[in-house]
């Protein structure tokens, strides 16, 4: 039987790997790797690093495909998230497919498997279609939530308070109602402007656990709010891509 690991391998920082990873990594025959085009050729080069560092057995494989190009601006966002996982699923059967019957082969997934992240849907997907058979774990990794919140030295939840993680699409219909703590993903429109002046603290980050790592926290004024979308901007236009993330936090009342 075929063996699929979706290995999680933090952010950005070699170091973000657990002991687990690097076990399963050394017991891995082929890693499969969607490549992004030149623009994102820095995450496929974590990855090969990530192998450089920890991989001790000769002989391994890489197996590369292209990421099938995804609409960035659909009318209907939920059809365009299904046409593109099912052309991802196509690339991953073929690539499963090339597995000899009892070799092993990974995912290296960017952060943790479990935090918006297609793997697992897209395993279970070509499971489904019957196939092509194997077997499959995950192992947790590093979460953007978590890289953010150590290197702002903060937390994610206030005492007794719940915590929401969502995109940036979703916050444009409001401050969601009980949550002191946003943690907002996926959001290239800035949507925190929208609440600027409304007694709410931001802890951003940008290419998390990488040498080009951005940070900057504070009240969410205008003033700092406009700094962080000019360095978003520079950034972006400087890499040609962004990763970022921030986090949201309206204060609880300080107890008499």
């Amino acid at each position: 039987m075929r063996k699929i690991s979706a290995i999680g391998i933090g952010v950005g920082d070699p170091e973000h790997l657990t002991v687990q990873a690097v076990r399963l990594l050394n017991e891995t025959d082929v890693f499969f790797v969607l490549d992004k085009g030149s623009e994102k050729q820095d995450l496929v080069g974590l990855r090969q690093e990530i192998l450089d560092r920890f991989v001790e057995r000769p002989g391994y494989r890489v197996v590369r495909a292209p990421d099938p190009e995804r609409d960035r601006t659909p009318a209907d966002y939920r059809k365009a998230v299904a046409d593109w996982h099912r052309l991802r699923t196509d690339v991953y059967e073929t690539m499963i497919g090339s597995l000899g019957p009892d070799e092993r082969g990974a995912f290296l997934v960017w952060g943790d498997p479990a935090l918006y992240d297609s793997t697992c849907a897209l395993l279970d997907a070509v499971l489904e279609r019957g196939n092509v058979e194997f077997e499959y774990e995950v192992v947790p990794g590093v979460s953007s939530v978590a890289a953010l919140t150590s290197r702002h030295r903060t937390t994610m939840n206030q005492i007794g308070r719940p915590v929401l993680i969502t995109t940036g699409r979703r916050l444009e219909a409001g401050w969601p109602a009980d949550a002191d703590d946003v943690f907002v993903m996926l959001d290239a429109q800035c949507t925190f402007s929208r609440f600027v002046d409304a007694g709410l603290e931001i802890y951003w980050g940008a290419y998390l656990g990488t040498p080009d790592e951005l940070l900057r926290s504070g009240p969410l004024t205008a003033e700092l709010a406009a700094e962080i979308r000019d360095v978003r901007a520079s950034a972006r236009s400087r890499k040609g891509w962004i990763m970022d993330i921030y986090h949201l936090r309206r204060p609880a009342p300080r107890a008499s």
